[in-house]
């Protein structure tokens, strides 16, 4: 039997609108140890649509192999063994991303302000109204995919990036910087027409239309830095 007595009774049915077939391969990770806490938060997310695993600790979510899926994770703050704030910066130390809500039955000012900014997406205290946690679950899921895009296509630019040739990236830099096909061409020693082939190579493998939008590659591949 679910007990609600961690969520705030429900004037309403939550919003359940925003589940789209967008969040299909979404899964919420939520550690808590307070097992009355995780099943009404597994009620509420089936009755929402969205999938979740539920742990009863760090140890036990960190022992898991999980898919490359869209994911948030919901963070108790105090639990056994390793707390969620320095959970949090362990995932941080690791480059580990998972947009992270927590949720606590104690919290103050100091706590919240150590979890926001470590980049927290919510600070959520007990009872939790159940549209503040679904909310809150959209916008971490949102935040994630939006990054994993963001990583997809700069892995895609750097599958290109490694397909130019030493010449062509020359050139390339020399663009960036704002040189002319006659001033590259000065620049390393060759001739304007052969500039222009290498450019046209160049702009074409890396799927750049415009030199502007040169640019913005290059700031992404990390070989320019943003204006």
């Amino acid at each position: 039997m679910v007990h609600y007595s961690n969520f705030v009774p429900p004037g309403a049915t939550p919003q359940m609108a925003i589940y789209t077939q967008s969040n299909a391969d979404s899964v919420v990770y939520i550690v808590d140890d307070d097992q009355d806490v995780r099943d009404g938060l597994k009620h509420l997310l089936d009755s929402a649509g969205v999938p979740c695993i539920t742990f009863g600790s760090v140890s036990e979510f960190m022992a898991t192999k999980f898919d490359e899926k869209t994911s948030c994770l919901i963070l108790d703050v105090r639990m056994p063994g390793v707390g969620g704030l320095d959970f949090q910066k362990e995932l941080a130390d690791t480059r580990n991303t998972i947009p992270i809500i927590f949720i606590t039955g104690h919290g103050d000012i100091p706590m919240t302000v150590r979890a926001m900014k470590g980049g927290a997406v919510e600070f959520l205290t007990k009872p939790l109204r159940e549209q503040d946690v679904l909310d809150a679950i959209q916008i971490a899921l949102t935040r994630d995919r939006t990054e994993r895009d963001k990583e997809r296509k700069r892995h895609e630019l750097q599958v290109r990036f490694a397909t130019l040739s030493d010449r062509e990236r020359e050139v390339m830099l020399c663009v960036i910087a704002g040189l002319l096909n006659k001033q590259t061409a000065a620049r390393i020693g060759l001739t304007e027409s052969t500039v222009k082939v290498h450019r046209h190579n160049l702009m074409s493998k890396l799927g750049a239309n415009s030199v502007p939008e040169l640019m913005r590659i290059a700031v992404v591949l990390g070989v320019a830095q943003p204006e």
